[in-house]
């Protein structure tokens, strides 16, 4: 069996690529491959690499030096697996690639490559940090389960961010996906034991043919903090991290959003025989409305209490109302007022000093919209069309953002025709939902082409001057939204109070700080109308949170005085931190519940979760 030694400049690598024996030495420490490194078919039979034929040589290039390895011969399939391991001379990055040759279209699965890193340390001698929503960490030899999570996929709320990593007692790495719009990671913790996290690769179009790239940083002295700051300098380098003073430049208006809280409200509810939701027992539940009027009453009262700026978010003013007909909302709900009651609201707000912005929808696609067809909706791979009947406006399908594009601009031109001004709109699901695949020939659509499609329609709204927002933070739509619906931590389940996955730390925050606003549900740990149902960690307050990260909040279209008053904190805080990088994190005592963060501009923020209690430190004062 072939042998190779690698060697980098603060680590090397011994690689046999026949027994999937591969080691990194760095100092006094080892990262040692598990060997379960697998294809599943979609057959349901499961290939092993240590069963397959292996040959490999070494090469070199100008800026690398690594390892080919070519295997073939998986329980009875002609498909042919080429691998490459490299240091990269330059900048010691460790790097894994992979791609397929006579792979038949939907043979395969996923293939589960480059493999695990043993992980079996001394409880609270190292930790995995894995890119659940706002971040999670799992301590050594956790004596919780974290199986939920198997098989997260990027880009939804398994990983906002396209990194995990792990650390040692100092020691660790941080595991990129360099190609990350047909990836995720396999988790797997033994409680009380082991922690493994291997990535995986899927099929794109039916084929796992082109080249994958996974790139690993070691670190000899360093925690989760050097982690982050490793995956954020990634993003710099290859232009994927566009900061709010960037958006700014582009969108004046999001300038707007600094120390302002977010204002939800709806319109108009109608929920049809074929959702979910309807209620049988009790029909009249089913249909709801307010009037513009009413909705410019709130706004008034709200000016009147305190509140001087706000970015209005309103549900529900297309022709049936929330989640129905889409893209297809116009006109205006008329029993609310119509078009020139919604003229009315927006130019009320805008005479208050408030942002007027709106729920939109280019996804669900509704049997009932007027101009449906599925021509224009996702094609599976085996020609059938997505189906649900969950949402308020019952049947409905997938839109392909190849097609959504013009959908988008079609509307605002609508709304400008009607002289309706929209200064910021919402595209439910754009930035949580995965990136999806369209197999029909006149819009044919990779994952990765639907997330420039999607990030395509938030650029056309930059150009109109109207600020974009989406409902959370995936990084392959985060360069081109200003606003977030929320991005909370990682809980088990959420309806209702729920455990934490690990311990939850703000990993995103670390990255991606002074790019997007975040807005924070509940003051006093009361959720909002906004967020209704969605939970949060045991007791814990999602102002402390809010605080901790540096983000606006929400208030109610009816709030209290004396809640306001509260919030004032917060914005106070978002405004003197809100372009300031989250420079860095750490646990007060070592204690899970008390959190400090430090800000770019010097500003300091402790909160203690189990006593309420938390302390603001602003720069410069």
């Amino acid at each position: 069996m072939s042998s190779y030694i690698l060697t980098g400049k603060s680590y090397k690598v011994l690689y046999s690529p026949e027994n999937l024996n591969l080691q990194v030495q760095i100092g006094d420490k080892t990262w040692e491959w598990n060997k379960k490194i697998l294809i599943k078919f979609t057959n349901g039979i499961i290939g092993n690499f240590s069963s397959a034929e292996c040959s490999s040589e070494e090469f070199k290039t100008g800026v690398s030096t690594g390892v080919k390895a070519v295997y073939k011969n998986f329980a009875g399939s002609d498909i042919i697996v080429r691998t490459s391991v490299s240091i990269n001379k330059t900048d010691d990055t460790l790097s894994f690639e992979l791609y397929t040759e006579n792979e038949a279209f939907c043979e395969t699965e996923k293939i589960y490559w480059p493999g695990a890193f043993n992980f079996d340390v001394p409880e609270k001698q190292g930790y995995t940090i894995l890119p659940f929503m706002q971040g999670v960490m799992i301590p050594s030899r956790w004596d919780k389960n974290i199986i939920q999570y198997a098989d997260g996929k990027l880009s939804d709320r398994d990983a906002y961010m396209c990194f995990y990593g792990q650390v040692d007692n100092g020691y660790g790495y941080c595991a990129i996906f360099d190609t990350q719009y047909d990836a995720g990671y396999n988790s797997e913790h033994v409680i009380c034991g082991e922690t493994l996290i291997r990535p995986y690769w899927r099929t794109s179009m039916g084929r796992i043919n082109y080249k994958r790239i996974m790139k690993y940083t070691f670190i000899s002295n360093g925690d989760y903090n050097d982690l982050c700051k490793i995956y954020r300098k990634y993003l710099i380098e290859t232009g994927k991290f566009v900061t709010l003073k960037e958006k700014i430049a582009r969108n004046p208006n999001v300038a707007k959003l600094i120390g302002t809280p977010i204002v939800h409200d709806m319109i108009a509810i109608h929920i049809s025989p074929d959702s979910q939701y309807y209620d049988k027992e009790n029909p009249a539940k089913n249909d709801y409305y307010k009037t513009f009027d009413s909705r410019a009453e709130l706004l008034r009262k709200l000016k009147m209490n305190g509140v001087d700026r706000a970015y209005l978010h309103y549900d529900g003013w297309g022709v049936k109302g929330y989640d129905n007909c889409h893209p297809d909302a116009f006109p205006v709900f008329e029993a609310a007022g119509g078009s020139e009651g919604m003229k009315m609201l927006s130019d009320t707000a805008r005479e208050l000093g408030y942002i007027f912005g709106i729920h939109d929808q280019y996804m669900d696609y509704y049997y009932d919209g007027e101009n449906f067809s599925l021509d224009n909706a996702t094609k599976n791979a085996d020609g059938t069309y997505p189906y649900m009947s969950v949402w308020y406006g019952g049947k409905q399908s997938t839109l392909c953002a190849d097609v959504a594009r013009d959908y988008v601009k079609r509307n605002y031109t609508t709304f400008k025709e009607l002289g309706i001004v929209i200064e910021g709109a919402y595209f439910d699901e754009f930035s949580v939902v995965e990136m999806q695949e369209c197999f029909d020939e006149n819009h044919r659509m990779t994952r990765e082409q639907c997330a420039e499609y999607r990030r395509e329609c938030f650029d056309y709204l930059t150009s109109q001057g109207i600020i974009p927002s989406s409902e959370e933070v995936t990084d392959t739509i985060l360069p081109s939204i200003a606003l977030c619906h929320n991005a909370p931590f990682a809980i088990m389940n959420v309806e209702g109070k729920s455990e934490p996955v690990g311990v939850l730390l703000p990993l995103f925050n670390l990255v991606y700080h002074e790019c997007v606003i975040v807005p924070w549900v509940g003051l006093d740990g009361r959720l909002g109308y906004a967020m209704a149902g969605w939970a949060f960690a045991g007791n814990d307050s999602p102002f402390l949170w809010g605080l901790l990260c540096g983000g606006t909040i929400y208030y109610s279209a009816a709030e209290t005085p004396e809640l306001i008053e509260k919030g004032k904190i917060a914005l106070q805080l978002h405004e003197k931190v809100a372009l300031s990088e989250m420079v860095s994190h750490e646990f007060i005592d070592g204690n899970y519940r008390r959190h400090r963060a430090v800000y770019a501009d010097g500003s300091t923020v402790e909160i203690n979760l189990d006593t309420q209690e938390f302390n603001i430190n602003l720069g410069g004062e």
